[in-house]
């Protein structure tokens, strides 16, 4: 049986001289590797990941269904993409598993149900607040761009949406403009929050630095991270088209990921 997978040598690390965490240039390889420690730690707690798989499923769920009962179900698409990005912090359930995992600490609902509740009073509860406000910042420009470039007419049904979207002039510019706009605020929020949800829930640090550290984790490798980036939205839109079924195991196992290259891109605290 191949041996599993462990993260690099701490000794190798040094303190930041400016007193702010320590950033470690990761590669494509680190990459690979942090996905499969992320599927190891699903295998090893699948029930925890389900468990919080199934919340941001049902999350997705009721949150397409209202907007079909609101008449407004062309905003499914940019919903189902910024739903992507408040993964890091919906994550954190999957951080406390893997960081139990990984010091052998023993697994219970009431540690880790615990440790997750007690986060609104850290300084990961402003972390959520910055996220929301982004997601609401992607959710208002998609309605805005759908003025600027269709009016006040309304769809009276998707396929309408979508006839007006493709077969348009109007529709094609306010596709290209929507996803240029909408590229650059998921690059604003990947760079803040990559690191910084699982780095907030292991230190106590203030979410500013936390923030900082996570730009600077970006910026040491910047194509080696906004990949990630891409892989992660990718594979969150795929797993949510079947119903949101996917997220089941997708998002876990994204979740135990982004924390072991948590753990690779900031070095530990001596």
């Amino acid at each position: 049986m191949a041996k599993d997978i462990v993260e690099p040598n701490s000794a190798e690390s040094r303190p930041s001289k400016s007193g702010l965490p320590e950033v470690n240039p990761i590669g494509f390889h680190d990459l690979r590797d942090v996905l499969k420690l992320g599927i190891q730690d699903f295998l090893k707690a699948p029930t925890f990941g389900l468990f919080f798989g199934a919340i941001y499923a049902i999350g997705g769920i009721i949150l397409v269904g209202s907007l079909a009962y609101l008449d407004m179900a062309w905003l499914a698409y940019p919903l189902v993409i910024g739903f992507a990005l408040i993964g890091p912090f919906v994550a954190t359930g999957l951080y406390e598993t893997s960081r139990k995992l990984e010091t052998n600490a023993p697994l219970t609902w009431k540690g880790i149900l615990a440790t997750v509740w007690q986060q609104h009073r850290r300084e990961l509860g402003w972390m959520a607040f910055v996220t929301l406000f982004i997601f609401w910042v992607w959710m208002y420009q998609a309605r805005t761009l759908v003025a600027v470039f269709f009016g006040s007419k309304g769809f009276a049904t998707f396929p309408g949406f979508l006839e007006a979207v493709f077969y348009t002039t109007n529709g094609w510019t306010f596709l290209i403009a929507g996803h240029i706009v909408g590229a650059i605020i998921s690059l604003v929020l990947f760079t803040l929050t990559v690191v910084s949800c699982p780095l907030l829930l292991e230190r106590e640090i203030d979410f500013v630095t936390a923030m900082i550290t996570s730009i600077r984790a970006v910026f040491a490798a910047p194509f080696v991270m906004l990949s990630w980036g891409a892989f992660v939205v990718v594979a969150v839109i795929l797993s949510a088209l079947p119903a949101f079924l996917g997220l089941l195991v997708v998002l876990p196992v994204l979740g135990h990921a982004t924390w072991h290259l948590y753990k690779r891109a900031v070095a530990p605290e001596e």
